[in-house]
């Protein structure tokens, strides 16, 4: 059985055979199950979704869907052994499932051209954007490029087993990167030390960077000369910079007073904003959409925007032959801070 024909194999009996009867079953990002609406499907690309069919989801099929499924998660997610999919649940004040988001999990490869010269610089990059637009993708052939091509010792820390695939044998889509599951999700940043400290990796990939524990962790990796590639939560730049437990990534905020004389000579206010630190990340890239990426020097971009100007960065993206450009040197379109 291939791997949608697993993902198929969840869904109730009627909706597997519209959905692999579709033209745009390709393009499937995910199918929602709620308990007592109508059974929706979701696309790349679109905004909203599809209604399947005109009857609402029964108990009855979210239990198949569960015990096609198996175990979940402390965080509520599961996958389907040897494949990239996850399933998330949602629950019922008495623990109760009444709801699954069945996202379909695809080994695809062609991104690395958008970020392959920075990968020989062996700094460390950080990927921001929103929910679906890829990131987790990119981890995934940057982690197979890395260990293959590059032939450097890779270690995935996979908390949800969403780059490396459900199971105990990771996917064959990172190549030769070793992958350490993480048994709940607030064991990640110990995970993470451990896979310093006992694997001697050169390169640390992690996902959804999101607690403070965490961002400390990617710092004292950072300090031990290993290269990250991660991802966080947000958008932009700036949702990092606001956020005072993701700050650290980009080497951390500070409201600094000014003496009078300085403060003229910089023709600023007395109370201003500075960087704390060296950022753990030296490249932040914001994928505002698959083939549009705006990438930065991490520590020139922060300290900018700090000082209320604009920072010069660089636009990566496809054009009509699917060729990537990039674009030096151009004024970011900001979000005020």
């Amino acid at each position: 059985m291939n791997a949608f024909g697993a993902f198929w194999q969840i869904l109730p009996s009627d909706l597997r055979d519209r959905l692999q009867n579709d033209s745009k079953r390709g393009q499937l990002l995910e199918v929602i199950l709620d308990l007592g609406r109508l059974p929706e499907a979701r696309y790349l690309g679109e905004f909203g979704g599809k209604y399947l069919r005109s009857t609402e989801v029964s108990v009855e099929e979210l239990e198949y869907a569960q015990s096609a499924v198996g175990e979940f998660g402390g965080d509520n997610r599961a996958g389907i052994e040897g494949t990239l999919h996850r399933i998330s649940a949602i629950r019922s004040r008495k623990g109760a499932i009444v709801g699954l988001t069945c996202r379909v999990g695809r080994a695809v490869s062609g991104h690395i051209d958008m970020v392959y010269d920075l990968l020989h610089y062996g700094k460390s990059i950080l990927f921001v954007g929103r929910p679906g637009v890829g990131k987790t993708t990119v981890m995934r052939e940057i982690a197979r490029v890395l260990s293959d091509e590059f032939q450097k010792r890779v270690v995935i820390v996979d908390t949800s087993n969403e780059i490396g695939g459900d199971g105990d044998i990771p996917h064959s889509a990172i190549g030769t990167a070793r992958r350490m599951q993480v048994p709940e999700p607030s064991l990640q940043h110990k995970v993470m030390i451990e896979a310093v400290e006992n694997h001697m990796p050169e390169v640390i990939i992690v996902d959804e960077i999101g607690t403070e524990a965490e961002a400390h962790a990617c710092r004292s990796i950072a300090e031990r000369g290993v290269m990250l590639i991660g991802t966080a939560h947000g958008e932009w730049l700036e949702n990092i910079i606001k956020n005072p437990i993701l700050s650290d990534l980009i080497g951390g905020v500070d409201t600094v007073t000014l003496g009078d004389e300085e403060a003229r000579a910089r023709r600023c206010q007395k109370s201003i904003l500075e960087r704390k630190a060296p950022p753990t990340f030296y490249f932040l890239i914001e994928m505002r959409e698959r083939h549009y990426w705006v990438t930065h020097k991490t520590e020139k971009s922060v300290d900018t925007l700090l000082r209320g100007k604009t920072p010069l960065v660089e636009i990566r993206k496809r054009d009509d032959r699917f060729n990537v450009v990039v674009d030096r040197w151009k004024a970011y379109d900001r979000h005020d801070i």
